[in-house]
């Protein structure tokens, strides 16, 4: 480490320390590595493009930090005053379209595989293919403890910004941001005290996580964690119906689809009260301000939630929406102090299956491109590419668009077969659509909707002769 180049030095927040632990143990499986393609097309100033990117690593404490934990007590973040990310260029014009669909898959592959060296001074990488005349491949590759996902599109607007100014000569005027270090600053200062007595109270008498098994799966501790995704896409009709309902009803798209994931969790577990995971912001309204703020933020908490029977669906989704809003007082309280509070065994983990809304306004800022450059999503690679992966058994994803949204699970091969993830996803969508057909029915009459457009499909199914086996447990 040379030290004439270091800006700072400081302690990690709670989930930095979690996911740099969990990428220490398993590099091999990618946790927590993003990649986020674009096609570009248009006369791209690559000079311009990549002096906006490195304009906004030199903006961002965070962009320029490295990780360090050997010989040490605790893990530090070190900042680094100057980093240089080069742009990888590659002119692939001269292959045909073919081959360079198979080579950006094998590139995509290999990136994965690299993965980054937690301790290096950037993690991030950036490549740039060049298709066609014009039409261009970009990858942006990085790790998630440095940025979350309400952080891309502050990054991508910077970057947007910067290289409209260069290529029209102008100087670059840019608010100054906000260090990564008044976050942990902000985090130390906390009352731990009140926080503990709110979670005690919430998971007050939870005993275990609720599980979610896959009856022809033995042997489980043996294995290793290998780690698959399926998604489904929701159709537009259900799409702007969803939509619908939350403003109709004052509710958030996040509570209809954590509502619709813990009935589902009930229906499979046999229990009235199922606890899951969630993700938040987690962003200090006490830090927001006009200047940009970047890092990692978000939090992972446990959502326990009774699912009542004879309850109205509505009424339930308000209920569940209060509780939510309640959390987040305090959705800044580390997970391992949550479950050293609750009753649940150190042994075990507090949840197994998480929920992620993934909300951040990417599509909006790309849109916003004023130059004659037009930008898209690569369909190629993201449905080659894992886009979201942690450690938990299942990670239920959604992406919102302006047209539909995606509903990808990324899951534990070992612990789920592909058959039963494809029928929790038939499932899940399944629910949304007949929330949205009869906002007014009761939780018990929706799952028996769901059962009978079950047993509909599976007879479609099996008059095509083809069989679903579907293994996880389930009260009939």
């Amino acid at each position: 480490m040379k030290t004439e180049n270091i800006e700072d030095i400081y302690e990690l927040s709670p989930i930095q320390k979690g996911i740099l632990f969990h990428s220490l143990f398993a590099p091999e499986f990618g946790l927590y590595f993003f990649q986020m393609p674009f096609i570009l097309r248009g006369h791209l100033n690559l000079e311009a493009f990549e002096c906006a990117w490195q304009q906004v690593i030199a903006r961002h404490t965070i962009l320029r930090t490295g990780f360090y934990w050997e010989d040490i007590n605790k893990p530090l973040q070190v900042v680094y005053r100057e980093v240089q990310i080069p742009l990888k260029k590659h002119d692939w014009r001269e292959i045909d379209s073919t081959e360079q669909q198979q080579k950006l898959k094998s590139f995509l592959e290999s990136d994965r595989k690299r993965g980054f060296d937690m301790s290096q001074e950037c993690l991030m990488r950036l490549s740039l293919f060049c298709l066609a005349e014009d039409v261009y491949q970009f990858v942006w590759s990085r790790h998630f403890v440095i940025l979350d996902g309400w952080s891309v599109p502050i990054v991508l607007k910077e970057v947007i910004q910067i290289y409209e100014e260069v290529c029209h000569g102008n100087e670059i005027s840019l608010v100054p941001s906000i260090p990564y270090r008044n976050y942990i600053d902000w985090l130390q200062k906390q009352d731990i005290s009140e926080a503990k007595e709110f979670w005690r109270q919430a998971l007050s008498g939870l005993k275990a996580p609720t599980s979610l098994k896959n009856l022809d799966v033995e042997n489980l501790t043996n294995q290793e964690e290998i780690y698959e995704e399926q998604r489904i896409t929701l159709s537009a009709k259900t799409t702007a119906a969803l939509h619908s309902l939350a403003r109709q009803h004052q509710l958030t798209l996040s509570t209809l689809f954590q509502g619709a994931w813990a009935i589902l969790l009930s229906r499979y577990s046999c229990e009235k009260k199922v606890l899951y995971g969630c993700t938040v912001a987690g962003r200090p309204i006490e830090l927001l301000t006009d200047n940009p703020l970047i890092g990692l933020f978000v939090n992972s908490l446990p959502v326990w939630v009774s699912v009542d029977a004879e309850k109205p669906l509505l009424v339930w989704l308000k209920q569940l929406q209060i509780q939510l809003v309640e959390m987040r007082q305090y959705e800044w309280t580390p997970l391992v102090d949550i479950q050293g509070w609750s009753e649940v065994p150190h042994s075990l983990p507090l949840f197994e299956s998480i929920l992620v809304y993934e909300n951040a306004p990417v599509d909006k800022i790309l849109q916003e491109w004023q130059s004659d450059i037009e930008v898209s999503n690569s369909s190629i690679i993201s449905e080659s590419a894992t886009l979201y992966k942690t450690n938990y058994p299942l990670t239920i994803a959604v992406y919102p668009s302006s047209e539909d949204f995606t509903l990808a699970i990324n899951y534990d091969f070992y612990r789920f077969d592909v058959a039963t993830i494809n029928r929790i996803l038939l499932d899940f969508q399944t629910l949304l659509e007949s929330m949205v057909i009869n906002p007014h029915i009761c939780l018990q009459d929706l799952l028996v909707s769901l059962l009978t457009e079950r047993q509909k499909h599976l007879t479609s199914m099996l008059e095509k002769e083809v069989i679903f086996n579907f293994d996880l447990v389930v009260c009939q």
